[in-house]
């Protein structure tokens, strides 16, 4: 059963009208939502697959339900979001009658998160992949989001570069980050200029540190972070006994040389717990 509720300003109009531009109307729809359709049958089975079984598994940007379906095989109920009324309308025609599948015709970010267990999974739209990565991580009940991302988002976050980005590390304690696929730009409809990935995103059932830590492992990290002295042993060095910060690095095996962004997660907590 399809629900609706506020678009905002990103409802559109069907006509497909030529514009000045050459552009019909529904292309210049796909390009204000980063519309790029997943239609490789083989690249939607790695996406399912990565995402794994669920009993509620939530996916903004479903488009016409290619992935939709997939996930369905595999999860108890899947709760598809799409922002732009055509595909929407196609998707709830697609699975009426489907008691797996509710159609939603609205903002994913609008949504609430459910308060039991639950998954995230889609190929999401490129110029929103921080505010859904971000409404991820913010969600209690997570456990895992499995979404399509640019390539170089995912390499960046979850370390393929050799170094890490500063919301990796963040949000190590609590969640865990990994590229587990990649996926051509001949896979989507329309070929997007960039190559994707398929990123990983895992909610820890025990946290590596306990929620009293929460704060100042936050201030830890954007303290380290600030490049003052030009790498994290000097920045440390600035705000703690120099002879502890000797110490906690030769114990978690880190140069005092590296550069911050190339200190791995595992060995930043090990410094936060030896300085605290």
């Amino acid at each position: 059963m399809a629900h609706s509720f506020a678009h905002g300003n990103h409802s559109h109009t069907q006509k497909q009208v030529k514009n000045r531009g050459g552009l019909s109307d529904r292309d210049r729809a796909r390009r204000v939502l980063s519309q790029n359709f997943l239609v490789d049958p083989y690249a939607v089975h790695q996406v399912a697959k990565a995402a794994g079984s669920h009993g509620l598994v939530l996916e903004p940007g479903a488009g016409e339900g290619v992935l939709t379906l997939a996930l369905a095989e595999s999860c108890t109920r899947v709760v598809a979001y799409e922002i732009d009324p055509l595909p929407a309308g196609r998707l709830n025609a697609r699975t009426r009658g489907d008691d797996r599948i509710e159609v939603v015709r609205g903002d994913f970010l609008t949504a609430r998160a459910p308060r039991e267990p639950f998954a995230v999974a889609g190929n999401i739209p490129y110029s929103i992949t921080s505010r859904i990565v971000d409404w991820c991580l913010r969600a209690p009940a997570l456990t895992s989001a499995t979404l399509v991302t640019q390539l170089e988002y995912a390499r960046k976050r979850s370390g393929d570069f050799g170094r890490w980005s500063k919301l990796t590390v963040l949000t190590w304690p609590g969640h865990s980050w990994e590229l587990v696929g990649r996926i051509g730009r001949e896979s989507f409809r329309p070929v997007p200029a960039v190559d994707s990935a398929i990123l990983r995103i895992e909610s820890r059932p025990v946290p590596l540190l306990p929620a009293e830590w929460d704060t100042a492992w936050r201030e830890f990290v954007e303290y380290g972070f600030t490049g003052l002295g030009g790498s994290l042993h000097a920045s440390l060095r600035m705000r703690y006994p120099a002879r502890q910060v000797d110490a906690a690095f030769a114990d978690a095996r880190v140069d005092r040389g590296t550069v911050v962004a190339f200190v791995h997660p595992e060995r930043w907590l090990t410094l936060f717990e030896l300085l605290h």
